[in-house]
């Protein structure tokens, strides 16, 4: 079988939304397909359930009530125009810097 190879469309960093749940986040890691287990992927309701050979994003997400770790496919991804950083405690290990709507690296190793 060939493997397609697709550039992401988003990068580490950038604040993003979902296209249809209510939270936004800032991506920390991407996956060139789909890398996780086949049982959370058949918890996603079947007329949702995104390809598997598309990006998939590693977020620090938060919505109004609460903050936490989200794995999103790229399909399901709008970039955030809000400009307003993103509220999520875990930010600091990954993140040394919030500017122009993107968060930069921490350079130091951590994390």
């Amino acid at each position: 079988m060939v493997e397609i190879v697709r550039n992401a469309k988003f990068s580490i960093g950038g604040v993003v939304r979902h296209r249809l749940h209510p939270f936004r986040g800032v991506i920390y890691d991407v996956d060139p397909t789909f890398s996780n287990s086949e049982e959370w992927w058949l918890s996603i309701p079947e007329e949702l359930r995104p390809k598997k050979d598309q990006p998939f994003y590693h977020l620090l997400a938060e919505n109004e009530e609460s903050s936490y770790v989200a794995y999103v496919s790229e399909q399901n991804l709008l970039a955030d125009q809000t400009g307003e950083p993103v509220n999520h405690p875990e930010i600091e290990s990954y993140f040394h810097d919030f500017s122009d709507g993107y968060y930069h690296l921490r350079q130091d190793g951590s994390h």
